[in-house]
């Protein structure tokens, strides 16, 4: 008889130990954990259930599929009937025509035949967002809601008054009113006529790995102490800033240098003219840096190398060479393409040999956008300040921004109160390639996100609201349902494990990169939902949020105020506050790890021969043993061998020495054995016991 552990069992039926002990005891088996043996009439029973459920949802499968089709075949079959009946007027036109072919025709009558030959109008064409309501779609159509529910009803859908369909129901219904549709959507760019351009300054974006000296090679450009501000050195929010060079402006966008900030090293990619990788040349090319050649790669953007830190006694400007050819990256001296410069960002040495080489790059561009106009641009960072409110920095890709200008971002709009520089001080205007922080945004908006400046308020607020309405129902109607569904099953089923969290920080590029971050150490056995992420201090709501759907917050960046605390502790909420974004995904990886289900390692620990078989009324058989090797342990896991092959697996259930229970017995002693669920073994068989050891999964 074939007997196995539910751990193998469940390792063989793909189901988790948890799920598969709760289907063995809704089937009657008294199983006690994951050790507990399976028979094979167990097993069958298993099998026999799970078979039978996968036969019931394929029932429901082809119920649905068969309502489908009745209701395809309703609508077809009134669609042939409207055909048929359009075919037969315009037969009766027909056969009217040639009767009245031969009457005499007066003026009259020829414009009376005229009018009835004329060919039918073409079908009307509405627009339609993804989403819309009954009520809105019934305006459309130009018929009464009442009148919408029956036409549904006739086809078979079961709608109320407010109930929101999606493009291709609404399309389908449209059709029975003889309307064509088109689709629309609220993230269209809005276009602008072209306006003169002239010369604009390059945008070069800085990358590159962490405390390779990105920042402070730009700071010794700009002459303002950037790094000093700064947690460790590392730069923790995109910066932009513009350096003057013999009489020709650069901008500047440094990008953080951790991996984590990926999302916006890629964002920075979408923006720019040149990127320039710096790399530490006692370091070398690290994982970011490759990283950064591939987002260069990715965005077709001209590449430049500055090798950093030559002042160093342990710099090798030429194992840096080296390793840039492996990652197919070939410099100007080695035949390739790529411009490097050696630059020292502490002694300044090689600062303008690279100004120069990036001005020679981009001339060649011949980089222009137009000066008038509305304005537009990218979000290239927002948060919310303390004195100024929301605030947002802007790169400017064309036309001119200008104070009180009305604009739309995103799914927020707002009017240019004021416009600031890097250096803080209050600008009027703002043309393309500068910088700016602008205030007067109703709401945070997304990194990434394309500014544009709009005719009026009015205009701007429609868009916004519209924008925002259409997010909300793309968030209540996920399109990949299926995905969504085949999760939360195996959620159900045990075969998944969910981590939620909540995140909320000081700038909303480092709330989206930890996101991103936090996401990606999803597996296919633990699963983490992000289940709000906004920019500000923890409030009671995030707290409230957490208690409800059993989330944890992230705060980066931010305090939580006392109250709130307090309202944590009571509703049981765990509050984790984090300076540097790495440490946060450490902490998270150690609690997913507490999330996978364990792996166990069988380790044996002694053998015993069976010399004699006893029966002992009321109590069942026992092997009379010798212990040969290591020691046999109470309560360990055990298999019966004879001949080199496993006759039967258990547990010892009673050991004695003599007629004393004990524990264990070690080699070189005498012992009496009684086994669970074991009923066949011999004298000579041989007694193999073992220990479980469970191994720490790791992400």
């Amino acid at each position: 008889m074939n007997e196995h552990r539910v751990h193998e069992v469940a390792k063989e039926l793909n189901l988790s130990s948890e799920a598969l002990i709760h289907l063995m005891r809704q089937l009657g088996f008294k199983v006690r954990g994951y050790m507990s043996v399976v028979t094979s009439e167990m097993l069958d029973k298993v099998k026999g259930k799970m078979d039978e459920d996968k036969r019931n949802i394929k029932k429901k499968d082809r119920e649905k599929e068969k309502l489908r089709r009745v209701k395809k075949r309703k609508i077809e079959k009134r669609l042939k009937r409207a055909e048929e009946k359009k075919r037969a007027a315009t037969k009766v036109k027909e056969t009217l025509t040639k009767i009245k072919a031969g009457e005499q025709k007066t003026r009259k009558r020829v414009k009376l035949e005229r009018a009835e030959t004329k060919p039918e109008k073409e079908a009307k064409k509405i627009q339609l967002p993804e989403l819309v309501s009954v009520e809105e779609l019934a305006k459309l159509l130009s018929v009464s809601p009442l009148t919408l529910i029956g036409k549904c009803l006739e086809l078979g859908l079961m709608v109320t008054i407010n109930q929101r369909l999606d493009y291709e129901t609404a399309s389908m219904i449209a059709s029975e009113y003889n309307y064509d549709t088109e689709l629309i959507s609220y993230y269209e760019e809005v276009t602008e006529e072209k306006e003169e351009e002239i010369e604009r300054a390059p945008v070069v974006t800085v990358m590159g790995h962490v405390d390779h000296g990105k920042t402070t090679l730009l700071d010794y450009m700009r002459k303002t102490n950037v790094v000093a501000g700064e947690k460790g050195g590392i730069t923790q929010h995109i910066g932009a800033s513009v350096i003057t060079h013999t009489g020709k402006k650069i901008t500047f966008l440094d990008t953080p240098g951790h991996e984590a900030f990926t999302a916006m090293r890629a964002r920075g990619a979408q923006v720019t003219d040149v990127i320039l990788i710096v790399i530490a040349a006692d370091d070398g090319v690290m994982p970011q840096t490759a990283e950064a050649i591939d987002h260069a790669r990715d965005a077709n953007v001209p590449i430049m190398v500055a090798i950093n830190k030559i002042d160093l006694e342990t710099a090798r400007p030429d194992r840096v060479k080296q390793q840039l050819a492996q990652h197919n990256l070939l410099l100007e001296e080695m035949g390739g393409d790529v411009p490097a410069v050696m630059v020292s960002a502490k002694t300044g040495e090689g600062v303008d040999e690279l100004l120069d080489s990036l001005l020679l790059i981009t001339e060649m561009k011949e980089l222009h956008a137009p000066c008038k106009g509305r304005a537009k641009g990218y979000i290239i960072e927002a948060r919310l300040d303390r004195y100024k409110g929301t605030v947002a920095t802007v790169l400017i890709t064309g036309g001119l921004l200008k104070k009180g200008d009305s604009f739309v971002a995103g799914t927020t709009h707002g009017k240019v109160r004021a416009m600031y520089d890097e250096f803080n001080k209050v600008v009027e205007e703002a043309l393309p390639s500068a910088p700016v922080m602008v205030l007067g945004f109703e709401h945070i908006p997304s990194v990434g996100d394309k500014f544009v400046v709009m005719g009026d308020d009015r205009t701007a607020r429609e868009i916004a609201r519209k924008r925002q309405l259409a997010k909300r129902e793309m968030a209540a109607h996920p399109p990949v349902v299926r995905t969504l569904q085949s999760i939360q099953d195996k959620i159900q089923k045990g075969e998944a494990k969910e981590l939620k969290i909540i995140i909320k920080g000081d700038a909303g590029g480092s709330v989206e990169a930890l996101s991103d971050s936090l996401r990606e150490l999803s597996t296919d056995e633990t699963k983490i939902t992000v289940v709000h992420s906004g920019v500000g201090e923890i409030t009671e709501s995030d707290v409230l949020l957490a208690s409800v759907s059993g989330a944890i917050i992230v705060g980066y960046h931010i305090g939580a105020p006392s109250n709130v605390g307090t309202i944590a502790k009571h509703e049981g909420v765990e509050i984790r506050l984090y300076d540097v974004i790495y440490r946060a995904l450490e902490d998270i990886k150690l609690a997913l790890v507490g999330l996978l289900e364990p792996e166990y390692e069988e380790r044996l620990i002694g053998e015993a021969d069976i010399r004699q078989v006893f029966t002992i009324p009321k109590i069942g058989k026992i092997a009379g043993c010798y212990v040969k090797e290591g020691k046999v342990v109470k309560n360990a896991p055990v298999k019966i061998v004879r001949n080199s092959s496993v006759m039967g697996e258990g547990k010892i259930i009673s050991l004695r020495r003599v007629k004393n229970a004990v524990n264990e017995a070690l080699a070189g002693f005498e012992c009496g054995i009684g086994f669970e669920n074991i009923e066949d073994f011999l004298a000579g068989d041989v007694v193999q016991v073992y220990e479980v050891i469970e191994k720490k999964r790791e992400i």
